[in-house]
């Protein structure tokens, strides 16, 4: 569980109590039910890790884009509705070598512009002979993004990196060394879904 969902699960059921008290407890319903949602929402399951030169997904969600953004670039979109796990994973080990964040709109995320327009968190993740890039994209109800690491920590390989709250898209970026192992429409899971492997 992130501890952000315990605060908020915390505050809306002390107002739900105090709201029972003073009204009825009707009227306290709606605050416990958005405390149950968010103790769902901020879960953190633990997950198998697969080992070897992988890309694993960094995030839960439907892939609703996979396309060839330049002659070497290929980019993998998923979308995170507000029943997923929010919570993202490294695609690869490594050492981020850059992180870099973005202002912007905050429109729909599964419309192919939110790549381009929408708050954004860009980080660069550089192996041996590689490196994954991959982007944390703040949504329609999602407003924060969130980043635990800093460019020179080294990451393992689905170590959580951060999330997004309520509702956000993870994009991730691939160099021709990569052969794709999944296609658009499947659901994938952060830290143990497979993305791509070496060519």
């Amino acid at each position: 569980m992130v501890r952000d969902g315990i605060y908020y699960a915390l505050g809306l059921t002390a107002g739900g109590v105090i709201v029972s008290y003073l009204t009825s407890p009707l009227y306290g319903i709606p605050l416990f039910l958005l405390a149950a949602f968010c103790l769902n929402f901020f879960r953190d399951p633990e997950r198998n890790v697969p080992s070897g030169p992988l890309v694993v997904s960094p995030a839960d969600g439907k892939i609703v884009s996979i396309r060839r953004d330049t002659p070497e670039t290929t980019r993998i979109s998923i979308f995170m509705n507000v029943f997923d796990v929010h919570v993202n994973r490294s695609p690869i080990a490594g050492k981020i070598s850059q992180v870099r964040y973005q202002p912007g709109q905050f429109m729909a995320a599964n419309r192919e512009l939110a790549s381009i327009r929408n708050e954004q968190n860009m980080v660069t993740v550089q192996a041996e002979d590689t490196s994954v890039t991959f982007t944390q994209i703040a949504g329609l109800i999602a407003r924060r993004i969130v980043f635990y690491k800093r460019a020179g920590d080294n990451v393992r390989q689905g170590e959580r990196v951060g999330l997004i709250k309520f509702g956000s898209r993870v994009d991730v970026f691939l160099g021709p060394e990569w052969e794709l192992t999944v296609r658009e429409r499947v659901r994938v899971a952060a830290g143990s879904s497979v993305l791509a492997k070496r060519k």
